[in-house]
C-alpha cells in the first residue's frame, strides 16, 4: 500500500505523496530568515556528496486522511533568537502544507540541531593580518 493522501473527485482520484508534503514543509521552512539549512543527518549528508538535491532533507511528516504531523530538524544562523525562528517556521509550514493540501495540521515539532558561524570574509582576514 502506496502512502499518501488520496483525493477522490467524479473525475477520478489525487494521490499526495508523503514526499510531497515533505517538500513542501522543507521549504516552507528554508524561507524563513534565520535558518540556515536542514539537518538530515547520514543519509542527506551522502545524498548531498552524491550531487543530489534532497528538498525533504531534515523532514519527517506522518500524514492520514486529513490531518499531517510534522517533524522538522534544522539549523539555525548563529545571532538568530531560536524560539523566533521556531516559531515562525512553525507558522510558514503549516500555512503552506494547509494551503497546497487542504491538510489539516496537527502539529509542527521543530529540532534545532546545531548553529552555523558567520564565515569571515578574505578581506576580514587579511586586514587582521
Amino acid at each position: 500500500m502506496e502512502e499518501g493522501r488520496t483525493l477522490s473527485s467524479e473525475l477520478g482520484a489525487i494521490r499526495i505523496a508523503d514526499e510531497v508534503v515533505s517538500i513542501v514543509a522543507g521549504l516552507a521552512a528554508t524561507e524563513i530568515d534565520g535558518v540556515a539549512s536542514m539537518s538530515g543527518g547520514i543519509a542527506g549528508g551522502i545524498a548531498e556528496a552524491l550531487g543530489k538535491k534532497n528538498f525533504s532533507k531534515g523532514v519527517k511528516v506522518d500524514v492520514g486522511d486529513e490531518e499531517a504531523a510534522v517533524e522538522l530538524f534544522l539549523i539555525v544562523r548563529y545571532g538568530a533568537r531560536i524560539p523566533d525562528v521556531a516559531w515562525a517556521v512553525q507558522e510558514n509550514v503549516k500555512k503552506a502544507i494547509e494551503s497546497m493540501t487542504g491538510l489539516q495540521v496537527i502539529r509542527v515539532n521543530v529540532h534545532v540541531q546545531g548553529v552555523t558561524f558567520p564565515q569571515q570574509s578574505k578581506t576580514e582576514e587579511d586586514g587582521l593580518k
